[in-house]
């Protein structure tokens, strides 16, 4: 598998899947319909069956069941799609063979380096085969690697007709970094009991429990009068901005928060006197609690209106998702035949709530449970995003073993 693994990851990583939030198009870019028609073809290759991409991007198909056992239809899911935050153009993927524990150099002329100093968790990777950027892109491990594991374990259960299991669905999702994933998807072509999306990070990751996701756009308007005849004129819309910022609780923020602990997350602030936009979302576990989040976004900004005029502030308060574990919970032996496929594998499973979300979060709530497996990444959107190819290996026998899994311990009576 290792060397199939590096093959496919390696191409896949060099198209520019890069999402775009501001186009509405499905999807937002074209190099995603690249990669996805790409994907169709090696599906085909490997001898997949009801092999379809519809017109927004989304890749479908088949491992027919090869037991007489009546078991549920089961299904994989990654995402071709890479972050907004860092650039995907570009990506040059290095090797590095039976990773030593030191400093990796990404790139010499730039002096970027990954080091066990900055990232200790390097440590977990000695003898290890590691890819990394060459430190001016991400790598697209997220979720990339999801996809290569998929179709390698797909390649592997049709060379290997001897292990027995159901009916396999696998789909490729377009968008799922600007939360449009599954707005398209069809999950009623797709015609599984549940699923499972590749999306996780290191190795042992079960995660069944995501947040409840909000975003705000909060708009100020100022009055921008020449600083020297300022006085009694001027509205700076930057300092409005800041005040209302200031009145969120400062410790309730991702880098104060962990496990299921919610925030709120500033994720731009652009401005000017005349007018400034601030992009927050807005994150819990907890239903009730991100309702009472939400509520304090908009009585921040009825304050904000009452100190400075009800004009000069403009909200826009919209939910993204919902915690999918209240879709999961009530089918949780679906989690417990990932965490068996772990065990069996001898990987310890990591049971966390994701402090994010996923396709999973939304299909969900549209009748296909879908909890989420370790794929494989680290440092995931950035210059310092790293896989390890030993972990991707084990990511896929765990799609193989909960295959088999399915057929021993699911099958409808």
């Amino acid at each position: 598998m290792k060397d199939d693994i590096i093959n496919r990851f390696t191409s896949y990583v060099k198209v520019d899947t890069q999402s775009n939030a501001d186009n509405e198009n499905c999807p937002s870019t074209p190099g995603q319909l690249t990669l996805a028609n790409k994907l169709v073809e090696e599906l085909k290759a490997i001898g997949m069956e009801e092999v379809t991409i519809d017109e927004n991007g989304y890749v479908m198909a088949t491992l027919p069941s090869n037991t007489e056992k009546n078991v549920p239809t089961i299904g994989f899911l990654s995402h071709v799609d890479t972050a907004t935050d860092f650039t995907g153009k570009d990506v040059k993927p290095q090797l590095v063979e039976n990773y030593d524990g030191k400093e990796i150099v990404l790139n010499q002329s730039l002096q970027i380096k990954l080091t066990p100093e900055q990232f200790p968790e390097l440590g977990n990777y000695i003898g290890h085969t590691l890819i990394t950027t060459d430190g001016t892109t991400l790598l697209g491990a997220d979720d990339k690697a999801g996809i290569a594991e998929i179709m390698t374990a797909m390649d592997y259960l049709i060379k290997h007709p001897e292990i027995e299991h159901g009916k396999v669905r696998v789909a490729f999702t377009p968008d799922e970094e600007i939360g449009r994933g599954p707005h398209k998807f069809n999950v009623e072509a797709f015609n599984a009991s549940h699923a499972y999306t590749v999306d996780g990070g290191p190795l042992g990751e079960l995660e069944f429990e995501s947040f409840n996701a909000a975003a705000a756009k909060i708009t100020f308007k100022g009055t921008n009068v020449h600083p020297g005849t300022a006085k009694g004129k001027m509205v700076n819309s930057t300092k409005m901005a800041m005040d209302f910022n200031n009145r969120l609780p400062a410790d309730e923020a991702p880098e104060h928060t962990e496990g299921y602990e919610g925030f709120y997350h500033l994720l731009s602030f652009q401005g000017d006197v005349e007018e400034t936009v601030l992009h927050y979302i807005i994150r819990d576990h907890d239903r009730e609690k991100f309702e009472a989040r939400k509520k304090t976004v908009v009585s921040l900004v009825d304050e904000i209106r009452k100190q400075y005029g009800e004009e000069r502030v403009q909200l826009e308060l919209n939910d993204q998702y919902y915690n999918m574990g209240e879709k999961i919970k009530p089918v949780k032996e679906i989690v417990d035949i990932a965490h068996q496929a772990m065990e069996n594998l001898g990987i310890k499973p990591i049971v966390k709530p994701i402090r994010g979300g996923t396709d999973g979060s939304q299909l969900s709530y549209m009748g296909l449970p879908t909890p989420n497996i370790f794929a494989g990444g680290e440092n995931f959107h950035g210059r310092f995003e790293y896989v390890s190819v030993d972990n991707m290996v084990l990511a896929a026998k765990v799609i193989v073993e909960i295959a088999k899994l399915t057929a021993v311990e699911l099958e409808k009576k």
